[in-house]
């Protein structure tokens, strides 16, 4: 096999990777049929363009919520963390910040990350930390075999709603924009190429930014039919225009029987919250003596 200069030089640097080294031992427990097959792929394709193009892969770090999206922490080889329900994004934030060197990525899914993890979403968008979440949005708690969450339509049935819920969802990306996120997008499980291409942007993004991943649960919320009819990827948008965004986001409500765009919808690049702490390198000496300072009784 003839290799061509770019695999040379990747070679000689020694960051050609392949992406059985990104695996784990550990055994797959998803759904035959599960959308989180796709967000597993997508994320080794371009975790391993990232580190062919010079990203050390010690430097990524991925936080991981509660739910079926949290197996996502087992199954791809680097630094990893289980967080407590809803919580993803403030360790993520913690990590940031702790630590500005590394490239903190997210996963969550839409009970964990809308439910009870919401605040701490909008003010991780609010504050424009620089860390992607990747959020797995079944629309339904599949780990708890099929109970609404904040992004089922009205009137869906599940263990907690036989009759049907009687409330509307939420909108996310309507909720995300108007709290200041600097990168929002959708995409879908059903369409790997385009999943693979906006999980690489959003990662690349510098700040906060996030993509709510139309993930399709087999088992309780089965709807890859109505997907592939729905959804059509945004062309000719310009992502620098927030009200045009705002009408894109607001085209589809979750709920409604309508068409489900696909992409970025908005980017821009702000102050990044980490930037704003100071970072002057601080002998032992001096680091004791200011916590001791921080430390006495006022």
């Amino acid at each position: 096999m003839r290799l061509s200069t770019p695999d040379l030089d990747l070679l000689i640097r020694g960051v050609c990777m392949e992406l059985k080294e990104l695996a784990t031992d550990a055994a797959n427990t998803w759904c035959p049929g599960c959308g989180n097959f796709a967000i597993l792929t997508a994320f080794k394709s371009v975790l391993k363009s990232l580190v062919e193009e010079g990203a050390p892969v010690e430097n990524f770090v991925m936080v991981a919520g509660i739910g079926c999206h949290a197996k996502i922490a087992d199954y791809v080889n680097i630094n990893s963390f289980y967080s407590i329900h809803g919580r993803v994004a403030p360790v993520a934030q913690g990590i940031k910040i702790a630590n500005p060197g590394l490239k903190v990525v997210g996963f969550a899914g839409d009970g964990d990350a809308y439910g009870e993890g919401l605040e701490h979403l909008l003010f991780a968008a609010k504050r424009n930390v620089d860390f992607t979440m990747f959020i797995h949005n079944n629309r339904v708690y599949g780990l708890t075999t099929g109970q609404y969450t904040p992004t089922s339509p009205l009137g869906f049935k599940g263990r907690s709603t036989p009759r049907g819920t009687v409330e509307s969802p939420v909108n996310p990306l309507e909720l995300l924009l108007a709290a200041g996120a600097g990168f929002v997008g959708r995409a879908y499980s059903g369409r790997l190429d385009a999943l693979k291409a906006i999980m690489k942007q959003a990662i690349q993004h510098p700040g906060f930014a996030v993509v709510d991943v139309l993930q399709v649960c087999a088992t309780f919320f089965n709807v890859y039919d109505y997907y592939n009819q729905k959804v059509y990827e945004l062309k000719d948008h310009d992502p620098t225009d927030f009200e045009r965004a705002c009408a894109l986001a607001r085209e589809w409500d979750y709920s409604s029987d309508a068409p489900i765009a696909l992409g970025t919808f908005f980017r821009r690049e702000t102050p990044r919250f980490e930037e704003s702490f100071d970072r002057s390198e601080l002998s032992e000496t001096e680091r004791s003596e200011r916590l001791k300072r921080m430390l006495e009784p006022r």
